[in-house]
């Protein structure tokens, strides 16, 4: 009896996953449009001051991977976060942009700047079917502030799976700085 009821639990939960990878492959990317409404709780006005500091994250992402020797790709849903992590000051986002493999770009994401309420969050989603970024995928983020502001923190959640097997990993974006010599 108890091994019938597991049978029917892991077969409920095969399709309710099954379910889920058919409806989030299907699910479009997000586009600029759909940032502005979807988040809309979460953005303000813009600063009236002037924009006194700015940065830029580099966040690497993957939309395929190669596995088995490069016998088979794997593609992932990719989610990229962008989160003010001030608790005073609004963040301005000037540009979210999708890059290939071959740094060439496949989308950007803001028609204009934003402005992140203090401790609030956007994500931009990218469905498992949408491999137009390839194994070296990257997104590119400018942001500004009126002041000192705490960093933001920028990241990307991958999440996939081949047959019975998923996988799940992040990967944090890093500021670029310009380095050169002394």
């Amino acid at each position: 009896m108890r091994i019938k009821r597991a049978m029917c639990h892991m077969l409920a939960g095969g399709f309710l996953l099954v379910a889920m990878t058919i409806f989030m492959s299907s699910a479009r990317a997000e586009t600029a449009d759909t940032i502005e409404k979807s988040f809309a709780t979460s953005l303000t006005t813009m600063p009236a001051e002037p924009l006194a500091i700015s940065g830029s994250f580099y966040v690497p992402v993957y939309s395929s991977v190669a596995m088995a020797q490069g016998r088979l790709r794997v593609d992932f849903s990719v989610t990229l976060s962008v989160h003010n992590a001030s608790d005073a000051r609004p963040l301005v986002l000037k540009r979210i942009a999708y890059f290939d493999t071959s740094g060439k770009m496949v989308e950007s994401y803001l028609k204009s700047p934003v402005a992140l309420k203090p401790f609030s969050t956007i994500e931009v989603s990218i469905a498992t079917s949408d491999v137009r970024g390839g194994t070296g995928a990257n997104f590119v983020v400018d942001w500004a502030a009126t002041g000192e502001i705490a960093e933001p923190v920028v990241e990307a959640l991958m999440v996939g799976n081949v047959g019975a097997a998923h996988y799940a990993f992040i990967s944090q974006g890093r500021p670029i700085k310009i380095v050169g010599k002394n």
